[in-house]
């Protein structure tokens, strides 16, 4: 497979090798995909925790345990408002 790199990628991996931490372009390529993959997989697992907050929450609003979003925004309005009068 060839890679077309645009001049500011090629501009960063030099500047990486330029650093002294890496001695070839294929290094710091191989690092970014490392990210990548990395960035996916806690993306992925962010996804799936959220999707079982929100079957939590789901379930809690059916049993009636939840707090209605105007009583919710209220409470908040007041912490806001209590904490700008401490700091003055």
């Amino acid at each position: 497979m060839n890679i077309t790199l645009k001049p500011e990628h090629e501009q960063f991996i030099m500047a990486q090798i330029a650093t002294g931490k890496y001695a070839k372009p294929e290094e710091v390529i191989d690092i970014a995909f490392r990210l990548l993959e990395k960035l996916n997989s806690e993306y992925a697992q962010w996804i799936e925790e959220t999707r079982q907050k929100v079957d939590v929450a789901i379930a809690e609003l059916e049993r009636g345990e939840g707090l209605d979003g105007e009583t919710v925004v209220i409470d908040i309005l007041e912490r806001f408002h209590h904490a700008r009068q401490v700091q003055e």
